[in-house]
């Protein structure tokens, strides 16, 4: 079977999903990827397929070609690679991509917003139109993804038993670590921002004082271990760092010495309340972090540096 798997990873172009993409290539996986439009022009590569459900694609100038391309370019894409258009706000648009397949990354994830009044939102995640969540206080970014994807599990979980499938979660904390989209997201823009100086993601970042982080790769590397694991079974927490601002903003100024980092914050306290984020379970089946024993400085200064090598700093 080896060079001959099949799997297709939802969410492709993203952070984690193009991440794992590149590596499962690199075990000569067949990778199906969805995004929501794979029109792309590369006429370097005319080996490289782009499907619309099972129809192939003429080349296309909408406008995406920047948020696959990434894609296209990875060692061995032009043998293990097809691109298939999929959106969860369609119904059925993934059966195509998913049908023939062993396995499936399932790393897509939007979301939908009912808004009530400025204290209420009902949340229905995508792949069930009947599952909402109701949330009684008003609030972030961060807030809105985690209760979805809460949401979003627990319908996949249903689902799964009710159809007989062999399912299991990863539950990665904030994850920081290269990248290779051409753009940054939230995690990432949380990693830079006392690089940045920007107010806004370093509000976030001192929010998150005290949370957990862990390598991209890592989360990667976790999900194809579990996939070709015989015994892998229910719900999993990837996870090997804890954030503490003072410990990355040191670690920063010194790599970093003409960027002024800022070092101190009021009000903060050194030794933050640590939030319990354990992994001992993927860890018992056998999973060894590749990243574990660097700091999350190590972590930040690495998201750094994919910025600069792209432009984006």
């Amino acid at each position: 079977m080896e060079g001959k798997r099949t799997v297709c990873v939802t969410g492709a172009s993203g952070y984690i999903g193009s991440w794992l993409v590149m590596r499962l290539l690199e075990r000569r996986y067949h990778v199906r990827a969805t995004v929501r439009d794979p029109a792309y022009t590369h006429t370097n590569n005319t080996d490289l397929v782009f499907l619309n459900s099972v129809l192939k694609l003429l080349p296309s100038t909408s406008g995406n070609e920047k948020k696959v391309k990434h894609l296209s370019e990875l060692p061995n894409a032009n043998t293990h690679l097809t691109l298939w258009k999929a959106d969860l706000a369609e119904e059925s648009s993934y059966d195509d991509a998913f049908h023939g397949c062993e396995g499936v990354f399932h790393m897509a994830s939007p979301m939908e917003l009912l808004v009530h009044d400025q204290a209420t939102v009902y949340i229905r995640p995508l792949l069930s139109k009947k599952t909402f969540l109701r949330i009684n206080i008003k609030f972030d970014q961060l807030q809105k993804y985690l209760a979805e994807k809460t949401v979003a599990e627990k319908a996949a979980w249903k689902y799964a038993e009710e159809n007989g499938i062999d399912m299991v979660t990863v539950h990665p904390s904030l994850v920081f670590g290269h990248f290779i989209t051409p753009y940054t997201g939230y995690s990432i823009d949380i990693a830079i921002s006392l690089y940045t100086k920007d107010k806004a993601t370093m509000a976030s970042l001192i929010c998150l004082n005290g949370t957990s982080v862990v390598h991209v790769d890592d989360v990667c590397n976790a999900h194809i271990y579990l996939f070709e694991h015989p015994l892998a079974k229910g719900r999993y927490i990837c996870s090997t760092h804890t954030l503490n601002i003072f410990d990355i903003a040191h670690s920063l100024s010194l790599k970093y010495p003409n960027r002024d980092i800022q070092t101190e914050f009021e009000s903060l306290d050194k030794s933050p309340k640590i939030i319990p984020c354990s992994s001992k379970k993927l860890m018992d089946i056998g999973f060894e972090f590749a990243h574990g024993t660097k700091s999350t400085g190590d972590l930040c200064a690495e998201t750094i540096e994919s910025c600069r090598e792209k432009g984006l700093l």
